[in-house]
């Protein structure tokens, strides 16, 4: 006879099963995370002061990030603006210039090709500069026929577009060939460094965060003390002991998080106006905006983790220290 036909079938009967346990077991939890928060409600100034510790020291890299994301979307925007001037020389007639031209736009690399002939260049020259009067005193025209190349969307790449401008500028009939988008190339670079930084940057912040929640769950086990001792004395667990303490870190990360996005977002909003200005000098609708749904979900989940970390190295240690007397 087996083991379950000896048990008695009250026993049978009573044994709860998997999912009254499991609805046990997250409404024990749910209690504790209500409960922690509770206890954080009744010290609102410590509460404050700890969320806004964390929330500087997580708007700090949260800010540059979103600064470098901005300006690198605005960098990508001109690189598919990218295009290529091609000085020709002075003994290129118009007709080698637009036999060039149509030889040219039908390379696979290249969408589209404007000729711009001397005369043009100008005139254009003349109406955007104001000294009319200056270039009529001059004897001959000093500027070349130009070539405007625009490679395809897929040719934008750094690589690629340095390897059509070495092309460009092996043809016989270009004097000098000139990439207008080069500083832009470089500033992806600088943006590759600076996001580098930020990154290094937001681990230290993010050590800090442990340091301070931690520091915080520390003090609030030693003010506990006689509690802990009382629930142990009673055969609670370091585990059942512990939960409280992990789950006040986790509101205290999100709090933390909160803050953060509360002030990127303010700062934001103060710069969009100064920035929008300055970029419609150069003809361009750039606004910084507010943080997107990526970010915001990301500060929402790296706050509570980072408390919850926190509170983990400190809480266990802690806690098997305590025993009653």
């Amino acid at each position: 006879m087996s083991s379950s036909e000896r048990r008695p079938p009250s026993v049978r009967r009573n044994r709860p099963s998997l999912k009254a346990r499991l609805q046990n077991y997250l409404a024990l939890h749910f209690h504790v995370l209500t409960s922690s928060l509770g206890l954080l409600g009744r010290m609102p100034l410590s509460t404050f002061m700890a969320a806004m510790v964390i929330g500087v020291a997580l708007a700090l890299p949260t800010m540059l990030h979103v600064s470098l994301s901005k300006v690198q979307s605005l960098g990508a925007a001109w690189q598919e603006s990218a295009q290529i001037s091609l000085f020709l020389r002075d003994t290129t007639s118009e007709n080698g210039a637009l036999a060039l031209q149509s030889e040219v736009k039908g390379w696979s690399e290249i969408s589209s090709v404007k000729y711009i002939s001397a005369e043009q260049a100008l005139e254009e020259f003349r109406q955007g500069s104001g000294l009319g009067d200056v270039i009529q005193m001059l004897d001959k025209n000093p500027l070349p026929a130009v070539l405007v190349v625009y490679p395809k969307l897929d040719q934008s790449t750094t690589l690629d577009t340095e390897v059509l401008l070495s092309k460009l500028r092996a043809r016989p009939e270009v004097e000098q060939a000139q990439l207008d988008l080069e500083w832009v190339q470089r500033l992806h670079g600088l943006i590759d460094l600076a996001n580098r930084a930020v990154l290094v940057f937001g681990l230290l912040l993010a050590l800090a965060v442990l340091f301070v929640i931690g520091n915080t769950i520390r003090m609030a086990i030693q003010n506990r003390r006689d509690e802990i001792e009382v629930i142990k004395l009673i055969g609670g667990s370091n585990a059942f002991v512990r939960r409280p303490f992990l789950y006040s870190g986790v509101w205290y990360g999100l709090f933390g998080g909160l803050v953060a996005w509360l002030l990127v977002n303010v700062l934001l909003l103060l710069l969009d106006g100064p920035v929008q200005q300055l970029a419609a000098l150069y003809g361009s609708d750039f606004a910084l905006g507010l943080i997107g749904l990526d970010t915001t979900l990301l500060l929402l989940l790296a706050g509570p983790l980072l408390g919850l970390m926190g509170a983990w190295l400190v809480a266990g240690r802690r806690i098997r220290t305590i025993e009653p007397v």
